[in-house]
């Protein structure tokens, strides 16, 4: 390490050399003599240097508190070498915020909050911090390839064009001058092309059942997960499932029309074996408003990524499967079994061209269904034991 008697008698020398101090801080002497404070370190996996200004205007002491106010500021995903520092109002997290606020109300909640929480969780811990303006493309790169590296090609993709509608908003703005995220068209890997990922191999879909089973979350989580192949709804309409909306003795599940994406109500017939999951959590739930509240406060419905989250730490990626994919799962081996496809289309409460047709009819074709689900039922807990069961047909 140096000392500060050191550093008043380096000479130069015919080339600029190098003298090491510790912890990446080194002093660069020039052929002019002059002496130069630099830190290098890597940040989103580039080297970087430094400049930390000229001895003796910076001492040797000073040059180290300037190192170890760097370092701080990596540990807390800040490059050190920003032009302008955090609270800036032109920094990219304050102009996504604007934009995210003056976008909000034309979005449904839950959109707003999934796009808020995918921004702090993914974008701003990189790149929050940088002027909207100095962020170019390698950079934006960097940061999406790291989502990309987590397992997720659409989320990546996702999140660069949610990246350039704020810097679009900026360039209208005047916060920017262009979107960089134009220029990374093929740069990340192509998202798939059904984003709701699932599993339709009879044998890993068997797997899948035992895993969920197995899940060592709370118990009303775990049910809600087994209970979802049975009924394959859409996940806000799984996770707002009410006890007034079920009926055991009649074997269904009345969805009132606002809670349906496509406002019309609809009916679930429940199996035997759904119903035996219901059964199982009443003791528990059975007092409360929803089948499978939060477990701080069961007058709410669990939170809308519990389930992704649950299937993340049983090992299953976004580009394997989401709990949207339950519903591509059914539909694609209902399809294979033989089932006639308005009774699929029916039980996934899909849109009929004829939208007025459609909103009476959500009892279409409700006996066939009845029947299908239980046999659907009947086929999952076969997987499930391992059974082969994978040719079977809908007589």
């Amino acid at each position: 390490m140096l000392t500060d008697r050191a550093v008043r008698a380096i000479q130069p020398a015919a080339r600029p050399f190098k003298i090491t101090d510790s912890q990446g801080l080194y002093l660069l002497v020039t052929k002019s003599g002059a002496k130069c404070w630099r830190y290098d370190y890597r940040f989103l996996d580039k080297r970087k240097t430094l400049a930390i200004g000229t001895y003796p205007d910076v001492s040797l002491r000073q040059a180290r508190e300037a190192r170890d106010e760097a370092k701080r500021k990596l540990r807390n995903g800040i490059d050190p070498g920003l032009k302008h520092m955090p609270g800036d109002n032109e920094t990219f997290q304050a102009i996504a915020l604007e934009w995210h606020s003056k976008n909000a109300d034309t979005w449904k909640q839950t959109t707003a909050t999934q796009i808020k929480k995918r921004l702090e969780r993914h974008i701003f811990p990189w790149i929050g911090n940088y002027q909207i303006n100095e962020i170019k493309a390698p950079l934006l790169l960097s940061v999406l390839r790291r989502i990309e590296a987590g397992g997720s090609a659409y989320l990546a993709n996702n999140m660069r064009s949610t990246c350039g509608r704020i810097f679009r908003y900026g360039v209208a703005c005047g916060y920017c001058d262009r979107d960089p995220s134009g220029d990374l068209k093929g740069a990340l890997s192509p998202a798939a092309g059904n984003h709701f990922a699932s599993i339709t191999n009879p044998r890993e879909l068997g797997q899948l059942l035992r895993d969920l089973d197995n899940y060592q979350g709370t118990f009303i989580v775990r049910q809600a997960l087994r209970f979802a192949p049975y009924v394959f709804v859409r996940p806000g309409e799984l996770r707002n499932a009410e006890w007034l909306e079920t009926d055991a003795p009649a074997k269904e599940w009345r969805i009132p029309s606002r809670k349906m994406k496509k406002k019309r109500p609809h009916i679930v017939p429940l199996s035997v074996q759904a119903i035996s999951i219901i059964d199982e959590v009443r003791p528990l739930t059975g007092d409360s408003r929803y089948l499978f509240p939060n477990i701080r406060n069961i007058n709410v419905p669990f939170n809308n990524t519990t389930f992704n989250s649950a299937l993340r730490r049983m090992g299953y990626t976004a580009d394997q499967l989401t709990g949207h994919g339950f519903r591509s799962t059914a539909s694609t081996l209902l399809h294979e079994q033989g089932w006639g496809s308005d009774i699929i289309e029916r039980q996934l409460s899909h849109l009929e061209g004829n939208k007025v047709k459609a909103a009476y009819n959500y009892a279409e074709h409700l006996p066939e269904r009845r029947k299908m689900m239980q046999a659907w039922a009947d086929y999952l807990d076969g997987l499930k034991a391992g059974a082969d069961v994978v040719n079977f047909r809908v007589k």
